[in-house]
């Protein structure tokens, strides 16, 4: 058997900075090289400098790194794609086939590439969103993540990359700031609400979106790359569900730990983003497949949410 060696691109990233740690706790170290566009000075751990439209220097870096799989986590994000359509849809798709020639053409064990709930649309069933349904994007973003999610399905198909996907609703984290989504929202009004400060929300108070806890979204993850190939039924990307809620529901659940704080709304162009995507998600694919299931709604993860920015902020002061 080859000794695992994991490439993370996009490691500088929310999801990409706690996965690489995750990983390297599980295969050491060493075996987890990150990759970003940008250098990452905070420790000596493995990385290396990386453009995904580069595709030489990704397979240099295949190639003498001895790489076994690849988490293909670099992409720009909702709102913020759609202020350079063009140059989202060049880094989400050509990058990808990026990783997907090199995961073909160097034999790749596995190879993971998040999706999204951006893939849905007005025309999707907006509760209980099933597996297979109608993907009816409206953004730069879910046009990508769909056209992506064929992509995978299709070298599978053709040429037996084991690619694994995941439809990833709102992550929420304390590890990184938010970073240009449009369910960023539930991470910016913990920052604010941990500091004493009013949060300005830029969605209607109703505005029901299915979110996901960093550790579940982790968790999840690496659920999915562990579990055998036969078990993984869908080549195109599961549904991932954990909570849905509204920022009125979160304000209120922050209320129970901070009374005083306090919300307003100013909804803009991400509202329409928002209203074209699901509610609440049906995951039972993933749960029947290979056994997911969360492990924090909104009253933990607020809990824990609280707890960790009180920590990181106190640090801060301290310093």
């Amino acid at each position: 058997m080859r000794k695992d060696r994991i490439l993370v691109i996009g490691a500088n990233g929310q999801i990409g900075t706690v996965l690489t740690a995750a990983l390297r706790e599980h295969y050491g170290n060493n075996n987890v090289i990150a990759s970003d566009i940008r250098a990452n000075n905070d420790d000596n751990s493995p990385f290396e400098l990386l453009n995904i439209l580069d595709g030489e220097r990704l397979s240099e870096i295949v190639k003498t790194k001895k790489i076994t799989q690849i988490y293909h986590l670099a992409a720009i994000l909702s709102a913020s794609g759609e202020k350079n359509p063009r140059k989202t849809w060049d880094i989400n798709m050509n990058g990808l086939f990026n990783v997907l020639d090199v995961a073909k053409d160097h034999a790749i064990d596995k190879v993971f590439f998040p999706s999204s709930i951006a893939v849905f649309g007005k025309t999707t069933p907006k509760y209980d969103t099933p597996q297979h349904t109608i993907l009816d994007a409206t953004t730069i973003y879910g046009i990508s993540k769909d056209a992506g999610e064929s992509w995978c399905q299709y070298y599978f198909l053709k040429h037996g990359v084991d690619v694994r996907s995941l439809r990833f609703p709102g992550v929420i984290s304390y590890q990184s700031m938010p970073g240009g989504g449009t369910t960023d929202y539930a991470v910016d009004i913990f920052h604010k609400a941990v500091q004493g400060q009013n949060f300005e929300c830029f969605l209607e108070k109703d505005t029901m979106l299915p979110m996901i806890y960093m550790p579940d979204t982790i968790r999840a993850t690496c659920e999915l790359m562990d579990a055998p190939a036969e078990k993984i039924k869908i080549r195109t990307s599961y549904n991932l569900a954990a909570m849905s809620f509204t920022p009125q529901e979160i304000a209120d659940e922050i209320k129970q730990h901070i009374p005083n704080f306090k919300i307003s709304y100013k909804p803009d162009f991400r509202q329409a983003i928002a209203d074209s995507w699901t509610a609440t998600i049906d995951d039972s694919e993933a749960r029947k497949d290979w056994g997911w299931k969360e492990a924090f709604d909104i009253s933990k993860m607020t809990k824990d949410m609280i707890i960790q920015l009180g920590k990181k902020y106190q640090k801060k002061q301290m310093i």
